[in-house]
């Protein structure tokens, strides 16, 4: 982030987490009442141009507010975001939620993708490396707006149905640890320019017992609430897998 100020860096936070929260473009007016910068309306106005130069933020054609761009989400997710931890009453739910299904593999799976949708109120979707999907929460992303085209729509539901599409993505993401993110044009699929996968990769054993989890939404998810989710779910499949 060496090319941007403090106060930048504090800014392009601030817009994020409200574009996040708002889904609507962000003003100058409303990020300094909101986030209580010490800088006029002005300045922020300034910094923001500055930011947009640089490729951090966008202007909508219907609006003067600015939106975060993909470059503004990766470094959001490398350097700024501040991951919480899933509250112990999600983590408590879904293992009760996955416990009686241990020793049925496909159900639990599903009954994973499930907690996972209500968890997140995104798509989520977990597959076995063999070709198995189970998929839940697909009513969810006609919440967000970037899905209302119908393109972006039908592309996301095709994920479901095709698990050479789906490995494709998963096997190309260019960023990430345990946790990777793939960010709008990173997925390959025009019809997702505004969208990200959250996901990561479960494994135990043979093919059956190892696969993906994955969340999918708009570009502006609530990372913060999503990857600490998705990496429990990692976590509790594993666990239980070894059940077997």
């Amino acid at each position: 982030m060496s090319m941007l100020t403090d106060r930048q860096i504090q800014l392009l936070r601030a817009i994020i987490d409200t574009y996040i929260r708002d889904a609507e473009p962000v003003g100058s007016v409303e990020i300094v009442k909101t986030h209580n910068l010490k800088c006029s309306a002005a300045t922020v106005r300034n910094e923001m141009a500055q930011l947009f130069h640089l490729g951090f933020l966008e202007m909508p054609h219907t609006s003067s507010g600015r939106i975060p761009t993909k470059l503004a989400y990766r470094l959001y997710l490398e350097q700024m975001m501040e991951e919480q931890d899933l509250p112990v009453l999600q983590e408590v739910a879904l293992k009760q939620r996955l416990w009686p299904t241990r020793f049925q593999h496909e159900r639990m799976l599903r009954e994973a993708a499930i907690a996972l949708a209500e968890i997140t109120k995104m798509l989520s979707i977990v597959a076995t490396k063999d070709g198995y999907i189970a998929h839940a929460g697909s009513v969810n992303v006609l919440n967000n707006k970037e899905f209302w085209e119908i393109d972006t729509a039908k592309a996301a539901l095709m994920l479901l149905d095709d698990p050479v599409l789906l490995d494709r993505i998963f096997q190309n993401a260019p960023y990430g640890n345990d946790i990777k993110c793939m960010i709008e044009e990173e997925l390959g699929l025009e019809s997702l320019k505004k969208c990200t996968m959250v996901f990561t990769e479960y494994g135990v054993g043979s093919n059956n017992k190892s696969g993906y989890i994955a969340v999918l939404g708009p570009s502006r998810m609530n990372y913060s609430n999503v990857i600490p989710a998705v990496r429990y779910a990692k976590k509790l499949i594993e666990e239980l897998n070894e059940a077997w």
